[in-house]
């Protein structure tokens, strides 16, 4: 899957998710269970979510109690969103397991499931800028400033997902390897974080 389909899936993700505009509402992907457009829709839903959680915390006058759930929702969402890119990497593993790699062949700083993952939110950075672009109660300067960040952020998008699909084509004929290391997380993990296993 290239660049140009993965980013029309999550602008769609990022589009329902605000039809509703709520935290707690569950992933509804439209397509197939574990197909590499499920994975790409629920990879952009984690991320919705979690950047609507960063909000909710920054608000000064947020309850403690509320605002140490909200912490533990935001550990769960970052392990979730690594787990879901080790999936992608595995489809993209998958899709060049039979390549022959020439003796030159080198490997590249990240893997395809973390260049979707930056994919992934620039495009929740372009639509939320755009609202900012949109607003109706702020003056023409804080348009204009957003809307120069905005063309930034389209020029990257544009960017990113010509270096991705660059990439792919180097997987396919050889000259980059596809290696991937998992992230290994400790924090979460009652076996490596010195805080759990420690009590």
């Amino acid at each position: 899957m290239k660049a140009k389909k993965c980013i029309k899936i999550f602008n769609e993700s990022t589009a329902l998710y605000h039809v509703y505009d709520d935290v707690n509402m569950a992933c509804q992907s439209p397509y197939q269970e574990h197909s590499i457009d499920y994975l790409m829709f629920v990879k952009n839903w984690i991320d919705t979510v979690q950047w609507h959680y960063e909000d909710i915390i920054r608000d000064p006058n947020i309850n403690p109690a509320y605002g140490i759930q909200l912490k533990r929702k935001i550990d769960k969402s970052n392990q979730d969103r690594t787990d879901i890119v080790e999936k992608i990497d595995d489809y993209y593993i998958a899709q060049f397991q039979n390549v022959s790699y020439k003796e030159t062949a080198r490997i590249n700083t990240e893997s395809p499931g973390w260049a979707v993952d930056r994919m992934s939110i620039l495009c929740l950075k372009i639509y939320h800028m755009q609202e900012q672009v949109d607003r109706k109660d702020v003056d023409d300067e804080h348009k204009n400033n957003c809307q120069n960040k905005l063309n930034i952020l389209l020029e990257q998008q544009n960017d990113l997902g010509t270096a991705f699909d660059e990439l792919l084509e180097e997987f396919q004929n050889g000259t980059k390897k596809i290696k991937v290391y998992r992230q290994m997380k400790m924090y979460n993990d009652a076996n490596l974080n010195p805080i759990l296993y420690k009590k």
